[in-house]
């Protein structure tokens, strides 16, 4: 079998991981890495290949910084040449980035099978792309592999059993990866960060969503609730490029100093290690709950509903009481992070067992 898999954001990377390890085991599976290019900054893409020993990419498409309709298409056209010359049997995709729909769309032209992670996800947004980006590509995929029973419930909602395609709980392939690498964190992690960060109480906190960074008045909450937030704790912000060029244009500044983005294991790191999460990240949001860590949303929805149904999160939105109030309440939560809530760690295991079957 040949597997041509899509990449383009840091998620991505991270769930690739996983399942490549599980595809390396099994000689009978020749898998294709396409990189798109939507994360370009080398700390938000090449170092995840290099510490995650994912292998290189046969094509870089090097297709970024352009508006979503320029990009997807791009993308499109870039990937269906690629299915024309490897001629795969399975086209893999992950997640709801524009990555994932342009693989997707180009696989379903030419009938090559889509297999998507991370199937039957929701947010009910439809102002979010990346909610477009997920509907789109489920309804076109022949696998959707679900991390959750609110995923398949989701699917069955939308009648999905009508259609032609195999839906699997799988779990979710983060958690695999997230088990696998936590042990290797503190001596893959960078020594700077480590002795910055090792006797003092953090904060660590992402924003890159659209939804936010493009909203003048949603990221000048943000940043002023962080800023007043960093009066009393360390605030560990990595910031993503489109973040930092949107408070460049707003005339926004924080009042604590950003560090640049980080590699996977820089990042399993300031997860063990920090005090809570504050992120618009869907994977962060998840990662959090891993490592046992509550999280405060950034987000007016999230499509990991478990985890505000358990009280693992909270949505703040960008409400600048809201996060403060949502801090303020940490100190009382008590919460079992035992909860089997996204499968067993084995859902590389069961996808690629799907996919070698057919």
């Amino acid at each position: 079998m040949k597997l041509l898999t899509v990449l383009g954001a840091r998620p991505q990377f991270i769930k690739a991981a996983a399942v490549s390890r599980v595809i390396k085991d099994n000689p009978s599976i020749q898998e294709v890495i396409v990189h798109t290019g939507q994360h370009f900054d080398k700390n938000m893409s090449d170092v995840f290949f290099q510490q995650m020993n994912i292998p290189n990419p046969a094509y870089n498409l090097d297709i970024h910084s352009l508006p979503h309709g320029a990009m997807t298409g791009r993308m499109i056209e870039g990937i269906e040449k690629i299915l024309g010359k490897e001629n795969p049997d399975v086209i893999l995709v992950y997640g709801d980035t524009n990555s994932t729909l342009a693989g997707a769309l180009a696989a379903q032209k030419l009938g090559v099978k889509i297999a998507h992670v991370e199937a039957g996800l929701r947010s009910f947004n439809l102002k979010m792309p990346e909610e477009i980006n997920r509907i789109l590509t489920d309804r076109i995929s022949d696998y959707l592999f679900c991390p959750t029973q609110k995923a398949i419930d989701n699917l069955h909602r939308e009648s999905f059993e009508s259609f032609n395609a195999q839906m699997v709980l799988s779990g979710d392939v983060m958690l695999d990866a997230a088990l696998f690498y936590a042990s290797q964190a503190d001596q893959k992690s960078s020594p700077q960060i480590k002795n910055e960060l090792k006797e003092q109480p953090f904060i660590l906190c992402t924003c890159h969503r659209q939804e936010n960074t493009d909203d003048k008045q949603r990221l000048s909450a943000i940043v002023k609730a962080l800023n007043t937030l960093s009066k009393t704790y360390k605030v560990v912000l990595p910031l993503h490029p489109r973040t930092k060029k949107k408070m460049q244009a707003f005339g926004l500044d924080f009042s604590f100093t950003p560090i640049d983005p980080v590699g996977y294991f820089d990042m399993v790191w300031l997860l063990k290690n920090c005090a809570f999460v504050i992120t618009d990240s869907g994977g962060l949001q998840k990662e959090a709950f891993y490592f046992k860590k509550y999280g405060i949303t950034l987000r007016d929805q999230t499509e990991w509903v478990e985890l505000i149904d358990h009280g693992f999160s909270e949505l703040a939105g960008a409400d600048y009481e809201k996060i403060l109030s949502c801090v303020e309440g940490l100190s009382q939560k008590q919460s079992d992070f035992s909860i089997p809530l996204y499968g067993n760690g084995k859902a590389s295991d069961v996808i690629i067992e799907t996919l070698t079957k057919q």
